[in-house]
């Protein structure tokens, strides 16, 4: 074991010296799962349990709950141009540690690729346009587990294979790897999450054909190369405080903060050594067959048309339902009255939730 701790560090120092940082490589990992996620605007560090937990924190997989979890969800993006999907299977080895895989898409299908479209006398034939899609996957496996000496607290990890690819043109291979921990206390939450720990590594490989070539020289555009492009270390700290009103009526409030360090960003507290982007969401639900969500996140600050700076800001509201603690079908409504760049969208997911399987 530590032999194997020490190759993966020494390997990620040496792919460090030989790659290039990019500060938002990678970037379809932060877009959130689950429509409870999603509609308290992605404050989830301390809060998350069960399936979904393998991507927000890994810890909070093994947190108290049924033996067999599923969750799906589907959105689409820029008038449906993108879609981004997410599937995820988490299983209970016991009281203590669980385990889950998760796979997430996100995908724009059926790009015109006229590349061919003009020959070297200027001629257009467009019967040689034809359509590629490029898509950014990763693969996800997550182990959990609790602490019989320490009431409430869970450690977690993701390792993570990422598969990206632009038609036949490129792709690449990444791994990387999440850490987070988590403890709860008389209705305390509180979460801690290191995702790309390591780094990530995303391990790019052209093929270009002499035509494609002679299309990027012709217009002036750079000819890529194969290279390692390196994602860095973010750290999620989060806090949460679950309530309970009496008769069946709850609330959970959490309070993220993401700290980023591969220079500045456009967030709330920004510099060259460090970012910080804050974000809030709130959960009021009766017993476990009703929830309203609401969250604030996403600051930014952007310039009006006088010139004048401006912080604008991103509302998501939501609503969650649950058939007899099986089954339980989220909603999200992001970027409620438009008052970031951001677009709205509709998002859907479901979870179901299994203590066994019933044998004859």
């Amino acid at each position: 074991m530590k032999k194997s701790l020490f190759l993966l560090i020494f390997l990620s120092v040496m792919l460090s010296l030989h790659s290039q940082t990019a500060k938002y490589s990678n970037e379809f990992l932060s877009l959130g799962v689950g429509a409870r996620g999603l509609s308290m605007s992605n404050s989830m560090v301390s809060i998350s349990d069960g399936v979904t937990a393998s991507y927000w924190n890994p810890a909070g997989l093994a947190q108290p709950g049924k033996r067999y979890q599923l969750a799906l969800m589907h959105a689409a993006y820029f008038a449906n141009i993108a879609n981004y999907d997410y599937a995820g299977l988490s299983y209970k080895l016991d009281s203590l540690s669980a385990v889950s895989l998760t796979f997430i898409r996100l995908g724009v299908d059926d790009i015109l690729n006229t590349t061919q479209l003009v020959d070297h006398d200027g001629n257009f034939d467009y019967a040689k346009i034809s359509k590629f899609s490029t898509s950014d996957m990763a693969f996800m496996f997550s182990y959990s587990r609790g602490f019989k000496a320490v009431k409430g607290l869970t450690v977690g990890g993701s390792v993570k294979v990422i598969r990206r690819r632009i038609g036949d043109f490129a792709g690449a291979w990444g791994f990387g790897l999440d850490l987070g921990v988590q403890y709860r206390i008389k209705g305390w939450h509180t979460g801690l999450c290191l995702r790309d720990a390591t780094s990530t590594f995303n391990a790019w490989t052209y093929h270009l054909s002499e035509s494609v070539i002679d299309a990027f020289q012709q217009t002036g555009n750079e000819i890529p190369v194969n290279e390692v492009e390196l994602t860095l270390p973010k750290l999620l700290l989060g806090a949460g405080k679950h309530v309970e009103f009496g008769k069946g009526f709850n609330a959970t409030f959490a309070l993220d903060f993401d700290f980023t360090f591969d220079g500045k960003r456009n967030t709330l507290i920004s510099s060259k050594a460090i970012c910080i982007d804050p974000h809030f969401g709130m959960e009021f639900a009766y017993k476990k067959i009703v929830a309203l969500r609401a969250g604030i996140g996403n600051f930014q600050r952007e310039k009006d048309f006088d010139g004048k700076n401006k912080t604008t800001l991103q509302i998501n509201l939501g609503i969650g339902i649950s058939i007899k603690d099986i089954v339980t079908i989220d909603y999200a409504l992001t970027d409620i009255g438009n008052l970031s760049v951001a677009p709205y969208s509709h998002v859907f997911s479901l979870k179901v939730e299994l203590d066994r399987f019933k044998r004859k």
